[in-house]
């Protein structure tokens, strides 16, 4: 994939404001890194064929809370809205979190994606539309 195949899907996944504003901020010391991550991140893995990006929003979150990243997790929960993942399906993904990332890190990211959830919906429109399980979903 090229540049900017990479640069469609970063606009696609994260927005056009937010890839607008990153790129603002590119100086000449941080374009290579603007380039990486756009030809590395979005150009080479999220377009892989092998999961969708629903999936990959899932993943990444995961990983965020795992690594503690606050910042970037506000940014992909953003993402994973844009990519189709319900408020539910989202808390699903942080209460996950908490098992196998620690609660501490879980904690702090139900902080960070309320606080992004709210302003994307609104204070009073969170819908609590988990989808509901069904045998054999547990592990």
């Amino acid at each position: 994939m090229s540049y900017d195949d990479g640069m469609r899907v970063r606009r696609e996944v994260l927005g056009d404001a937010h890839v607008d504003r990153a790129q603002a901020r590119t100086t000449e010391f941080t374009a290579d890194f603007q380039n990486l991550i756009t030809r590395y991140a979005w150009g080479e893995i999220w377009t892989r064929p092998g999961l969708d990006r629903r999936t990959r929003s899932c993943i990444t979150l995961t990983a965020l809370v795992a690594g503690g990243h606050l910042e970037e997790l506000a940014m992909h929960v953003r993402a994973a809205r844009r990519n189709g993942l319900t408020t539910g399906e989202i808390k699903e993904v942080l209460l996950q979190t908490a098992i196998y990332c620690g609660v501490p890190a879980a904690n702090a990211a139900f902080a960070v994606a309320q606080r992004v959830l709210a302003e994307e919906e609104g204070p009073n429109d969170t819908p609590n539309d988990t989808p509901k399980a069904t045998p054999g979903d547990a592990t």
